[in-house]
């Protein structure tokens, strides 16, 4: 493999991690409503 080609696979990955990052943040932050049932009962609980 030349240095342009692994020049690309780099970048490529480096695409791929910073892409996945941002997805992951994303999810993590969504607004919406948690429901846990537990030996407790019933817990609603909203983003």
């Amino acid at each position: 493999m030349n240095r342009n080609g692994l020049y690309l696979v780099i970048a490529l990955l480096a695409v791929i991690a910073v892409g996945l990052g941002i997805y992951i943040y994303r999810e993590e932050n969504k607004p919406g409503v948690e429901i846990k049932i537990g030996e407790d009962g019933v817990s609603v609980k909203e983003n």
